[in-house]
Order: C-alpha cells, then structure tokens, then sequence
C-alpha cells in the first residue's frame, strides 16, 4: 500500500497485508506460556509494596542497544537520549520526541531504542527518547510530568540538538501514546507539538468491555490481566475522570485544538477498539487512524512482526515531516 494517505479525504484506513498477519501468528506462537501472567503477578506484587520481581522483569526487558549504521546515539541528559542521521547535512531537521510503551511500569530507552533508531535512519528526522519515571514507585502524574519536561527541554534546546523547534511531534507506543496523548492536552505544552505519533495507544485505563478487550484478551501480546495490573499501579486512586489519564473519556470539545495525529492500530488488540473511539472523537482533519487488520500488540517494541514495524517506521517518517 502507497503511504500516500495523509491529508486526504479517508481518515481511517485497513492495511491489509497476509505477511502482517503471518508474521503476527507466528509472533503469538512463539509467546512463553505463562509469560503474561507472570508479569501481571510482578506488577501486582510491586503495587502492594514487593518491587523485587517487577524489577527483574524490567532488566529482562533492557539489553544494551547499539545503534545501526548511519545513525548517531547520543546520551543527551540521563534521562534523554537523542537519535540522528550520522550525515548530518540537512539541519535543522523535525524532532520525535518518543515515549515508550510498557504499561507505565515497565520499559526503558533500550526497550523503544530499535524502533527510534530506525526513524533516525531515514534520514528525515532526529528522535528523542524519553527514560521517565515509571509506576508504582512514582504513580501518575510523575510520569507525565517527566514527558512534559522532555517536550519543553527539546523546545528550548532545540538549537543545540539540531532541530527545528516549529516541528517538534511527539510519539508512543500503547501507555506510551497515552501519554504523548496526554502531554499534547497539557497547558504547559500548548501550541509546542506540531503532531502526535500513536501506536496502539491506551486511552482508557480500565477494562472498558469492548469487543477488542473481550476477544484478544488471551494470548495476543497484551492480556487484559497484565492490563489491568498496569492499570492499577498506575492510577492508584486517581478519579477515572481525570484528563490526564482517561483521555477516552474527555467530550470532544476537549480534543478540538489537538496536534494533528496519526494513529496506527494493532487490529487484533485489546486496545483496538478504545483508539477507533478516540480517533472518531478527534475532528475529522485532525487524525489519520491506520489499522494493521492482522497484527498484534507490541510490534514497535518487541521483535517477531518486521512487516508491520517497518511500515510503522516509514508512516512515521511521512508524518512528522509533513507540513
């Protein structure tokens, strides 16, 4: 399929591709039995104040990346790290500011470093990882006010990191789009984002009863128990209204001013019918929803669906540098 989409007429689009969905039943084949469950036991047990076994689980997930040919890694503060064309001969060239998935409780600069890295290698844009805090030792909103604070620094750093500050997006793959999601609604960051980048994003922290939540609930890269420990540890006793959280639920009025976004679904996902939700919200100029029919949970993050990664990389490098 061309990637000739955006600014068109059709806002929502199915990206029918038999390789996606090859790759994607292999990838639930090859899932650990019992790994889901497992994790949703470590994120439980760190909630109720034993951190040990969610803190193994996140150094399982953070192997040391190196960066591929053509592109440069930079630890810019300890908490931020910058990815840019090894050529640099355009500058200054649109910045991502990229927010890893993970529950809100898992996830590092290494587990969203492959997916970054590739966007750098286009060459048509630097990416800039964000190592925020993560749930239940810093429970919402510490998250998304780190998020908040990368947005800002890029703005007023944008000289030094070679950017241009007119076209700074900001992008996240499942609790990761929810919280670029929730940094854009931010009035500190107003007017900042020229455009959102969504992969599969949560914008309900609860079990919303969809039919995406009932049936790819078991074994399709993301358990709605795991999602639910997610949820817990981060929400703590937060009110399910709370705009900064359940953006889902914010009346569309809320949504008018949005940067342009462009989401990509995962269709079978228990997330996918929450993102149509939001994305039918959003005024009809504002958002491109594109849906991998075939596809599942995590292909920005973890290895097993290259097809739709690669297609997730090249929508992404249109996007944010479109005008």
């Amino acid at each position: 399929m061309a990637l000739s989409l955006f600014g068109s007429a059709t806002t929502d689009v199915k990206w029918s591709d038999d390789l996606m969905t090859d790759q994607a039943d292999e990838f639930c084949r090859n899932l650990p039995a019992g790994l889901a469950a497992s994790q949703a036991k470590a994120v439980n047990a760190a909630a109720d104040g034993n951190i040990s076994d969610l803190l193994a689980v996140r150094a399982s997930r953070n192997a040391p990346f190196t960066p591929g040919e053509g592109v440069r890694m930079t630890a810019v503060t300890e908490t931020l790290r910058l990815y840019e064309p090894a050529d640099m001969s355009v500058e200054p060239l649109p910045l991502l500011v990229y927010l890893h998935g993970g529950g809100w409780a898992m996830g590092s600069l290494n587990s969203c470093a492959h997916y970054c890295d590739a966007v750098a290698a286009t060459g048509r844009a630097k990416v800039l990882a964000v190592d925020y805090r993560l749930a239940p030792e810093h429970r919402y909103p510490a998250g998304l006010s780190d998020c908040v604070a990368a947005v800002r620094y890029a703005v007023e750093h944008a000289a030094e990191l070679g950017v241009d500050p007119a076209a700074i997006s900001v992008g996240g793959d499942s609790s990761g789009g929810n919280l670029a999601i929730a940094t854009a609604l931010s009035a500190e960051c107003d007017g900042l984002i020229s455009s959102l980048v969504l992969f599969y994003p949560v914008t309900k922290a609860f079990a919303d009863g969809s039919d995406s939540w009932r049936l790819y609930g078991d074994g399709y890269g993301l358990d709605s128990d795991l999602m639910d420990a997610f949820n817990r540890a981060y929400i703590g006793n937060v009110p399910a209204t709370d705009r900064g959280v359940n953006v889902g639920l914010l009346p569309d009025t809320a949504l008018s001013d949005m940067p342009r976004t462009l989401l990509v679904a995962a269709g079978r996902d228990i997330l996918c019918d929450q993102g149509r939700e939001f994305a039918a919200m959003m005024p009809a100029d504002r958002i491109t929803r594109i849906e991998f029919p075939g596809s599942v949970h995590l292909f920005i993050t973890v290895p097993g669906q290259d097809e739709a990664f690669n297609a997730a990389v090249r929508l992404t490098a249109e996007f944010v540098t479109r005008r």
